[in-house]
């Protein structure tokens, strides 16, 4: 194990746009480095620092902000038609090459990043050596679903303020805003009050709303965005590297959000924490970061 962690911060020219990106560990080390996706989608990596750690095992970590949100190029003006599954794609290849990892990466998606890792894994990307996917819904429908299912279980009162809000479209209400956060501090992150990170992605959202509002709206179970009706439940077949999938027990991306891609991606490893929702890497982060270094220590040729 390393005795000192190598770290940088660039830009990689993106078109005409800058994908803000840090390094935690040495690129020119033996073992393949891991891209880490974050999710919302618009909520930058703030959240996920946490697999940083995974350089302590002699691995370099990529972190990047995809575009839109966080430290990369920010574009309110741009509409909804601009945001899609493949310009994010596009993104990561992108950066893939300007770092010179071509010849071999993981990659970890976690939420709206395990997505984008899947849609990723689908085009059989040369040099993709694993793909992690945590936290994440194989469709759009399903999370819907088992998000007002989880809903449901929440006080009268307050399942009441959410539905009258929505209603009369008052989402960034401060009453609305407060109920939201019951349903979180149950399935999203456990760890109460939300350690730094997390809170600073959440308030990141708060400053560059273009992408998530856009993508999938006000909130994790009122999905109104574009991506509404995403799927890539009968695409998974095509994904041909090795997978490992990650949940929690009280996670919003319930099993049935996830089992297709247990389903669906031949040999894939499905792993669920006992004590997490949303946030395993956070709420169980010795016990995640094991799974996460021995499935990549494993895949590395």
């Amino acid at each position: 194990m390393s005795s000192e962690i190598i770290g940088m911060e660039g830009r990689a020219a993106f078109g005409a746009f800058e994908t803000w990106y840090r390094v935690t560990g040495d690129l020119g080390g033996e073992k393949a480095p891991v891209v880490i996706l974050h999710g919302g989608p618009g909520v930058a990596h703030n959240y996920v620092d946490a697999y940083k750690l995974l350089a302590r095992r002699d691995r370099a970590v990529i972190h990047y902000d995809q575009l839109g949100c966080g430290n990369s190029t920010l574009l309110p003006e741009k509409g909804a038609d601009f945001w899609t599954p493949g310009l994010f794609i596009d993104e990561l290849e992108n950066l893939v090459d300007h770092l010179g990892i071509r010849t071999g990466f993981h990659v970890l998606g976690q939420s709206w990043g395990g997505m984008l890792g899947a849609e990723y894994a689908v085009t059989r990307p040369q040099g993709l050596k694993s793909l992690t996917i945590a936290n994440s819904p194989a469709s759009m429908k399903l999370w819907v679903e088992q998000a007002n299912r989880l809903r449901a279980d929440l006080p009268a009162d307050v399942q009441e303020t959410l539905t009258r809000h929505e209603q009369a479209g008052t989402t960034d209400d401060a009453a609305y805003q407060a109920a939201t956060m019951m349903f979180y501090e149950q399935h999203v992150c456990r760890v109460v009050p939300f350690p730094p990170e997390v809170t600073e992605s959440f308030a990141q959202v708060v400053r560059n709303p273009t992408v998530y509002n856009l993508m999938n709206g006000p909130n994790e179970f009122h999905v109104i965005g574009t991506l509404k009706n995403w799927s890539i439940v009968d695409r998974l077949p095509a994904i041909d590297v090795p997978t490992l999938i990650i949940s929690g027990r009280h996670d919003e991306a319930t099993p049935a959000t996830v089992q297709p891609y247990k389903d669906g991606i031949k040999g894939s490893r499905w792993e669920i924490f006992e004590h997490s929702s949303h946030m395993p890497h956070v709420e169980e982060q010795d016990a995640c970061m094991r799974v996460v270094g021995d499935f990549l220590d494993h895949n590395d040729n």
